[in-house]
């Protein structure tokens, strides 16, 4: 049987395609959860995708995801470097975690600099584009 794996993207990345393309590129969020399942079929795990702009409603899949599902990839979005209560639900739960980010937060805003996420993540890809979902599916399949 195949892990599962669940895919969650935080806020605005539901406007990608049409916010900031020089910054987070050109696909849409379709385009890249499209790629993730078929990514994930590649190396033998079964993907499913959400998206929300509510803090609440992603620390509630994060919970959910116990018994159901067997790591999670994570664009957090701007989540990352505000909520302590992702940090919380993924420490909670103790299911790997690999946290994507699209842009380089690093050479960004100071205010993206840190990640609340990125202490109980599994690791952090980070600048690579939509690569960065292919590359931390590959790495979880390795790791499961």
């Amino acid at each position: 049987m195949a892990k599962r794996v669940l895919v969650l993207n935080g806020p605005n990345l539901n406007m990608l395609g049409i916010r900031e393309p020089q910054t987070y590129g050109s696909q849409t969020l379709a385009d890249i959860e499209k790629a993730c399942i078929a990514d994930g079929k590649a190396v033998g795990l079964s993907v499913e995708c959400r998206q929300s702009n509510i803090e609440g409603e992603l620390v509630t899949w994060i919970q959910q995801a116990l018994g159901k599902f067997d790591a999670l990839v994570l664009n957090p979005g701007a989540y990352s470097h505000t909520s302590i209560a992702i940090h919380d639900a993924i420490r909670a739960v103790g299911l790997p975690v690999i946290e994507v980010h699209l842009s380089n937060i690093h050479a960004r805003e100071a205010f993206r600099h840190h990640s609340y996420v990125s202490p109980v993540a599994l690791g952090v890809i980070c600048g690579l584009g939509a690569s960065g979902y292919k590359l931390a599916l590959h790495a979880l399949a390795e790791k499961l």
